[in-house]
């Protein structure tokens, strides 16, 4: 169990503190849904949760499998909706790897990265398609 502190600081902003590590993260409402857009937003930690979770699972394999993942890079593009309410409609994530990488490799790693708890834990009515690229 891990604890999360929040704290709401006025004009829809936010402060959450990490109980273990007692580090904290402003959040802000975006600016479509009438805030200064000055921070992350409550469903823009979602995307960064997507794609950090995603990058440290395959970190794990990789570590164990002594691959070099350095440098691998993460793009979540988050796509909001306002049907049937507003929501997360679609996080895209496209991972993209600066070294190549065997195909018995590449299938670990992709394997590794759609298994995150993260992408388990969306709604299913979230699309999360998800990218890899390699180098030529």
């Amino acid at each position: 169990m891990v604890e999360i502190l929040g704290v709401y600081e006025g004009k829809l902003r936010c402060r959450m503190t990490h109980g273990p590590s007692g580090q904290s993260i402003p959040t802000d409402a975006p600016k479509d849904n009438l805030g200064e857009g000055g921070a992350f937003s409550p469903t823009d930690l979602v995307a960064a949760a997507l794609g950090s979770c995603m990058l440290t699972v395959m970190g794990i394999v990789a570590q164990r499998r002594q691959l070099d993942l350095s440098g691998t890079t993460v793009r979540v593009l988050k796509h909001m909706t306002n049907e049937p309410a507003r929501m997360i409609g679609k996080l895209g994530v496209t991972i993209a790897f600066p070294r190549r990488f065997s195909d018995a490799e590449r299938q670990l790693l992709e394997r590794a990265a759609r298994a995150c708890p993260v992408h388990h834990s969306l709604h299913p009515d979230v699309a999360a398609p998800v990218e890899f690229v390699y180098p030529a």
